[in-house]
C-alpha cells in the first residue's frame, strides 16, 4: 500500500464529507448515533469474533495482561458502548447556538455562533471502545473524523467501522464521515498529522511517548495533554475529617487515571497532626508513601522523596508526600511541578480557597472536593474526548463544545458603513 496516497485520499474524503455533516440537523446527525447503536447491538458475534482474533494476536507477540485487558471487548464493554452512543444522541446539541447578540451604534447586531471545527484526526491505543466514543463526538458536533487506533485492535475496530458505516448511510450522511484508517503502518500516523489541508485539528490518546511525538511533529493543531501530575493541598484551615476524605479518595478511588492525585502537599502547621492520620488509611488502602524531610521525621521508616518524585505521574498506589510553608509554599511547589491538570485545596478559609483558584494555573482547580471529579461526565459535559492542559482552543475536560469554535454573525437591515 502506498501510505502518502491512501492517507490522502481518506483525507479528502473527510473533508467533502465534513460539509455535509455540518449541514445536517440535529434529528439526522441524532439517526445515526441511534441507528449505530442497534447494528453493534446486531454486531455482536461479529464483534466478539474480531475482538478475539485481536487477543490471540495480543498474546502471541507477547502482549501484557494489562493491555490485553483493555483490549478485550466484553458483553459488558459493548453494552457501554451502545449505552454511550445512546446518551450522547440525547445530549443537547452545541452546533448552530448564537449566543452574545448586541446592537452596536450603527445599528447592526453582533453576536457569535457556534459552529464543527471540520475534520478531527484521533489517534488511540488499545482500547477498541474509544472508536465509538470518539466517532459520536465528533459526529454529534458536526464534525467528519478520521480515526486511527492501535494495530493491536485492528480487526475490532474495522467490525466497528463498518456499523458505524452502515449507521451514517442509514441516515443519509456519507459514510466516509467516521473513517478508521484500515492500515497498521505506523508511516499513516506521520501522514495524518501533517495534512493541514485535510484536517483541522487532532487528538492523541495514549501514552506520553505518544502524545510527545505528535506535539513535536505535528503540523495540525493539537488538543492533548501529556502528564497528570494532580496534587491537593491539605491547608491548616482545613477539616480534618474533610481532609482525610478527599485525599485519600483523590489518591486510592483509581490508581491509573490522569486525574488521580500523586503529590500531597500539608501545611507544616498541621503535619504533625494529620500525617500519622493519612498514613495509616493510606497503609491501609496499600499506598507507599515517599516523602520529604520534614514528612519523614513524622513518618518514620517511609522512604525519601527525591526530584524526580516530584514530577512523576505514577498511574500507581505510589505518592509523594511535602510538608510545605503555608499556603505560599504550596502554590509555589504547584507552580514549579504541575503539569497543570487538575489540583486542589482543603480549607474553610475562603480568603485562601480564592487565592488558590486565582493564582494556580491549571485546567481544573478545586476546592474541598477531590481531583477524580475532573471529568467530562462529572463536569456535566455528557461525555468527553479527552482532558486538555492547553489554553488555546480547549482546556480542561473537551466534551461536544469544545469540539466546536464560533464565528461572528451580523445581522443588519441594509445597513452601509458610513
Amino acid at each position: 500500500m502506498d501510505v502518502a496516497a491512501y492517507m490522502v485520499e481518506l483525507g479528502q474524503q473527510a473533508r467533502a464529507a465534513a460539509r455535509d455533516v455540518a449541514r445536517s440537523s440535529t434529528a439526522v446527525r441524532n439517526q445515526a448515533l441511534l441507528a449505530t447503536a442497534d447494528l453493534l447491538d446486531d454486531s455482536r458475534e461479529e464483534l466478539a469474533s474480531a475482538n478475539h482474533k485481536d487477543l490471540e494476536n495480543g498474546r502471541a507477540n507477547g502482549l501484557e495482561e494489562a493491555m490485553l485487558d483493555r483490549l478485550e471487548l466484553t458483553p459488558a464493554r459493548i453494552d457501554t458502548m451502545i449505552e454511550g452512543l445512546r446518551q450522547v444522541a440525547s445530549l443537547p446539541d452545541p452546533v448552530g447556538e448564537i449566543t452574545g447578540m448586541t446592537y452596536r451604534p450603527s445599528g447592526i447586531q453582533v453576536g457569535k455562533m457556534r459552529v464543527p471545527l471540520g475534520v478531527i484526526g484521533i489517534i488511540y491505543e488499545s482500547r477498541p471502545n474509544v472508536t465509538v466514543e470518539a466517532a459520536s463526538l465528533c459526529l454529534k458536533s458536526g464534525n467528519a473524523t478520521i480515526l486511527r487506533g492501535g494495530s493491536e485492535a485492528i480487526h475490532s475496530n474495522q467490525a466497528i467501522a463498518a456499523c458505524l458505516a452502515r449507521g451514517l448511510v442509514s441516515a443519509g450522511l456519507p459514510e466516509t464521515a467516521v473513517q478508521v484508517v484500515s492500515t497498521t503502518d505506523r508511516a499513516a500516523v506521520g501522514e495524518l498529522i501533517t495534512m493541514p489541508e485535510y484536517v483541522d485539528v487532532i487528538v492523541p490518546r495514549g501514552g506520553k511517548g505518544l502524545i510527545e511525538r505528535i506535539s513535536r511533529d505535528a503540523r495540525v493543531p493539537v488538543i492533548k495533554h501529556l502528564d497528570g501530575v494532580c496534587h491537593v493541598y491539605i491547608d491548616s484551615h482545613a477539616d480534618p475529617e474533610k481532609a482525610l476524605k478527599v485525599a485519600v479518595n483523590a489518591k486510592t478511588q483509581r490508581y491509573g487515571t490522569c486525574n488521580t492525585m500523586e503529590t500531597l502537599l500539608v501545611d507544616e502547621e498541621i503535619a504533625a497532626d494529620i500525617l500519622p492520620l493519612l498514613a495509616q488509611q493510606f497503609a491501609e488502602k496499600g499506598v507507599e508513601l515517599r516523602g520529604c524531610d520534614r514528612t519523614r521525621q513524622v513518618l518514620e521508616g517511609i522512604d525519601q522523596a527525591t526530584e524526580q518524585d516530584w514530577q512523576a505521574e505514577y498511574l500507581a498506589p505510589i505518592l509523594a508526600v511535602r510538608v510545605v510553608e503555608g499556603l505560599d509554599g504550596a502554590i509555589d511547589h504547584i507552580a514549579r511541578y504541575s503539569s497543570q491538570h487538575t489540583e486542589s485545596i482543603i480549607t474553610e478559609n475562603y480568603t485562601r480557597a480564592r487565592r488558590f483558584l486565582t493564582e494556580v494555573d491549571s485546567s481544573s482547580v478545586m476546592v474541598n472536593a477531590s481531583t477524580r471529579f475532573a471529568d467530562g461526565f462529572e463536569y456535566g459535559l455528557g461525555a468527553e474526548i479527552g482532558i486538555s492542559t492547553d489554553k488555546l482552543h480547549a482546556r480542561g475536560p473537551v466534551g461536544l463544545e469544545g469540539l466546536t469554535s464560533q464565528k461572528y454573525v451580523v445581522f443588519g437591515d441594509g445597513h452601509i458603513r458610513t
